[in-house]
């Protein structure tokens, strides 16, 4: 297979977020909850929540998502549209989400499904993993780690405060690398027990403490493959609100070739022709075997190995 006729490059999942996140202004909430243009996405844990019009629409007048049971006294400001109009995430408990499970009018389904069959556009997609990550700490993180007593929630979402000892609570986002290594026209690529039948894709793993992501990606791909690393560039990166990391995609250059898996981590790892990588990015491949699905940074990052330039600016 040629390497230019994989089509138009694929939009990079949950990158799309285009609002004003307008950070100086969380502290004006209870006004921006009044204003008349005001919306909200709607979810409990891993399902969203969205309106069938004649397309799929993942944002709700705030009234509406108050009615459905959205908890505006949770609410968490993502940002605000052209215009000024503010954008919350609100979650749903599970007795008022039991209740839209049988309306026609909506759609319940998860994040990773709107994701990989692109059911909304990319600034609606960007939207709900912000919110979902924003959700997923608020949920974890109820009670104080330095004293115990009961958070209240303060500027919009984006900070807990403790009545008691009076420590702030932040979110945090998670840094995960994952690298393409390469050599020459191969790549290496790993195959997980989770993964789907035929599927292979790039390695990754948490950053440490202490660690730059350069070094993050060289132990890692030795503890995994035994393979060493030199050179390592940086290349994307993508938001992964599962539950709240930031996928730094990374490529680094082989200093070896023999292969040793940590079977704690992978049932499989091997190398792979440009021409092999270029048919499992096409689903092409004889045996059967793919890339990650277009939305997966993995999926920029071998495509970037196949076609010789880096991926689009994100």
């Amino acid at each position: 297979m040629a390497t230019g006729t994989l089509g138009d490059w694929p939009h990079l999942g949950y990158t799309g977020f285009d609002l004003d996140r307008a950070s100086e202004r969380r502290g004006e909430t209870p006004a921006f909850l009044r204003h008349p243009g005001a919306k909200a996405c709607l979810m409990a844990g891993d399902t969203m929540v969205l309106a069938k019009h004649s397309a799929l629409d993942a944002l709700f007048d705030l009234e509406v998502a108050a009615g459905y049971g959205g908890r505006t006294d949770e609410a968490c400001l993502l940002g605000l549209a052209t215009g000024g109009a503010p954008r919350f995430a609100l979650p749903l408990h599970a007795a008022a989400l039991a209740q839209l499970t049988e309306r026609d009018d909506l759609l319940l389904t998860d994040l990773r499904s709107l994701a990989v069959e692109a059911l909304i556009p990319p600034d609606q997609l960007g939207l709900l993993a912000t919110g979902k990550a924003m959700l997923a700490w608020h949920a974890r993180r109820t009670f104080c780690s330095n004293c115990g007593e009961r958070l209240a929630v303060g500027e919009g979402g984006w900070r807990r405060d403790c009545p008691n000892c009076g420590a702030q609570h932040f979110p945090r986002t998670d840094p995960v690398v994952i690298m393409l290594v390469t050599d020459g026209d191969d790549c290496l690529l790993g195959r997980s027990p989770r993964f789907a039948p035929g599927m292979w894709s790039a390695l990754a793993g948490f950053v440490e403490p202490g660690e730059t992501f350069e070094a993050a990606v060289r132990r890692e791909v030795k503890e995994e493959a035994a393979i060493e690393t030199g050179a390592v560039r940086y290349l994307a990166s993508q938001p992964w609100p599962f539950p709240m990391s930031i996928m730094i995609g990374m490529q680094a250059q082989a200093l070896s070739r023999d292969i040793t898996i940590d079977a704690n981590e992978l049932e499989g790892a091997r190398w792979f022709s440009r021409e092999e990588a270029a048919l499992m990015l096409a689903r092409t491949h004889p045996d059967g075997l793919v890339a990650p699905v277009p939305m997966a940074i993995a999926h920029h990052l071998i495509r970037a190995f196949v076609e010789g330039r880096d991926p689009p600016a994100g």
